[in-house]
């Protein structure tokens, strides 16, 4: 959830720029920042997208809007082949300059350990799963019979099993579940590793939020150097062909989930690096949970506490 909403935050920031600096093509401009977010989303979810291709895409998109409004403005719109040629063209006519390969490097380097995160997240829960539905043999049920109840057949009701004894049935029965132990801890490790690696200059959020400057930045340089721009599409295209129709202006809402999504970006204890910080916190707690299981489950309610009388499988003793 954190993510989606990061994703739709980032999108606002960007389409919100359009309206507020170059609304003459923002319904357009609009559109395509949709696409790019939604490919951003698909990436980090786990769809098998090139996160080259769909950057490259949506500054080829964006060229010819910008032609259109910045470099060469007319008072009709550029016919839909004229603009096709513009987007075929794009990477050869270099428009926006380094912009789209600064692009493509940071989100290259940000969303490739976030999409490992979450599938990692995911492997976790299914490890969960798995070791929450063990079938126990025959000879754990029995140990576990004459642990637990073979005391009552003697009216014994109260007593609790030696601690030692305990120990040594629940490991018995949790042998399997020990090992998982070893890997379980490489898990965690792994996962505070890749969560150090999301952090600092190409931490996800830190990149995603501040997309829509580079876009600026692209259409900035494209805007001054315009004049040059144009007489390079004029070899490549032609002169420009218009049809009798006008770009509509800016029709984002801007109002729409703003407000929510701007206290997101100002409330710390909400950004995805605290959260991920203290998941992983509270997940160190649990480094030792499949090795120390049966510790757990004998010191906490299954065993006689130190000194008590206790039952060691054939009678109560003051000592197993």
């Amino acid at each position: 959830e954190t993510f989606e909403m990061l994703i739709r935050l980032a999108e606002n920031y960007t389409s919100t720029l359009f309206c507020n600096a170059y609304r003459n093509m923002a319904a357009e401009a609009t559109t395509h920042v949709q696409e790019f977010f939604a490919d951003v989303g698909l990436f980090i979810f786990g769809t098998d997208v090139s996160t080259e291709e769909f950057v490259n895409r949506f500054f080829d998109t964006l060229f010819p809007v910008v032609y259109n409004h910045v470099i060469n403005p007319g008072l009709t719109d550029i016919s839909l082949e004229y603009a096709e040629c513009l987007r075929m063209a794009r990477r050869d006519i270099r428009p926006f300059g380094n912009v789209p390969q600064k692009a493509i490097g940071q989100l290259g380097r940000s969303l490739l350990p976030s999409r490992t995160f979450l599938q990692a997240l995911n492997l976790g829960i299914e490890v969960i799963n798995t070791t929450d539905h063990l079938h126990f043999s025959k000879d754990c049920s029995r140990a576990l019979l004459r642990m637990q109840y073979c005391p009552h057949c003697q009216g014994l009701t109260l007593s609790k099993p030696c601690m030692g004894y305990c120990l040594n049935v629940i490991r018995g029965c949790l042998a399997n579940m020990a090992e998982v132990d070893l890997h379980w801890r490489g898990y965690i490790q792994s996962l505070e590793e890749l969560s150090s690696a999301m952090s600092g200059t190409y931490d996800i959020e830190h990149v995603l939020l501040n997309f829509h400057s580079l876009v600026n930045d692209a259409v900035v340089q494209a805007r001054i150097n315009g004049p040059e721009l144009s007489e390079q599409v004029k070899k490549v295209c032609g002169p420009p062909i218009r049809k009798p129709t006008q770009s509509p202006g800016c029709s984002f809402d801007q109002n729409k989930d703003n407000q929510g999504l701007k206290m997101f970006s100002r409330d710390n204890e909400e950004t995805l690096a605290n959260r991920r910080k203290e998941f992983i916190s509270h997940l160190r707690l649990y480094r030792a949970f499949y090795g120390g299981l049966a510790d757990q489950l004998c010191g906490i309610e299954l065993a006689a506490a130190d000194g008590l009388p206790c039952w060691n499988g054939e009678d109560v003793v003051r000592r197993y």
